[in-house]
Order: C-alpha cells, then sequence, then structure tokens
C-alpha cells in the first residue's frame, strides 16, 4: 500500500521532468501563485540570463528547478503543498547580508542564522507562503547579482 503525500514531500517520479500542471498540483493553487511570481520576476529583471535547468537529486531530494548562469543563482523547490527557494550566500554575499543585517525582516535573520555554513557557502532555504516571503528571496536574490542595467 503507497502511503500518501506528506507536506514537504519532494516530486521524486523520474521518468520525466514535472510541467507546470504538475508543479501547481504538487505545491497547491496559492503555492504556485508565488512560483509562477519569482519565475516572471527572474525573467523581468534578469532578461535572457538564466535557462532554468530541472535536476533530479534522487529518491529522497527529488525534482529541483536551478538558476545558474556560471554560478548558482537560485534554486526553486517543489514540495507537497508549499513552495521554497534556495539561495546560496558565498563569502561576499555573507559580508553584504551582515552589512544589512538589522535591515531584514526576523523571520530572514532567523533562518540566516540557523543555516549551516559549507566550504561553498550559506544555503538557505526560504519557504515562500506570503509576498513578504517573496520580497525577501527578490531582496536576497538582488543582493546576491544585481539585475544587468535596463537601457
Amino acid at each position: 500500500m503507497e502511503q500518501s503525500p506528506q507536506i514537504g514531500d519532494r516530486i521524486t517520479d523520474k521518468s520525466a521532468s514535472p510541467d507546470d500542471s504538475t508543479v501547481r498540483d504538487w505545491i497547491g493553487p496559492g503555492a504556485f501563485k508565488h512560483w509562477a511570481s519569482l519565475q516572471n520576476w527572474i525573467e523581468e529583471f534578469y532578461p535572457g540570463v538564466f535557462a532554468p535547468e530541472w535536476l533530479y537529486g534522487g529518491k529522497k531530494r527529488g525534482w529541483s528547478l536551478r538558476y545558474k548562469k556560471t554560478k548558482a543563482f537560485c534554486t526553486f523547490v517543489p514540495e507537497y503543498r508549499r513552495f521554497s527557494a534556495v539561495v546560496v550566500l558565498g563569502g561576499a554575499e555573507r559580508d553584504k547580508f551582515e552589512e544589512r543585517r538589522y535591515i531584514w525582516r526576523s523571520q530572514l535573520v532567523k533562518l540566516y542564522d540557523e543555516a549551516q555554513t559549507y566550504p561553498d557557502g550559506k544555503f538557505l532555504t526560504v519557504a515562500i507562503s506570503s509576498a513578504d516571503d517573496r520580497h525577501d528571496v527578490t531582496e536576497l536574490l538582488t543582493m546576491k547579482r544585481p539585475p544587468p542595467s535596463r537601457a
């Protein structure tokens, strides 16, 4: 007997990368609005910079959608009934974060402080369930890589 998915479970069917309708059904319509909104924001502010790529991380991690040019920009993680974005902050970005420490929302600072630091950076996994959460992610991404100027 197969167990029902639990909140936070990943999409693990490796036969094909998920499409929009699979993601919407999995994360739910509310979370999908944030997913689509963040995708649109990246396309608007970083036109032609990133080609999002689906990655399969195995049975435990499942599918994720990575935005990367030469360095990782962010990764979207579709989880059952929720959506998270992973932003890796390297040394320079951590310095910038610390400079702005008292400007960030307290939830984000707590997440930052609790994230383990690895040789390649701090991996912040931000669960996005509100416009404020999405704004935190866009601010982190803008700090990490300022958008190209629009002439």
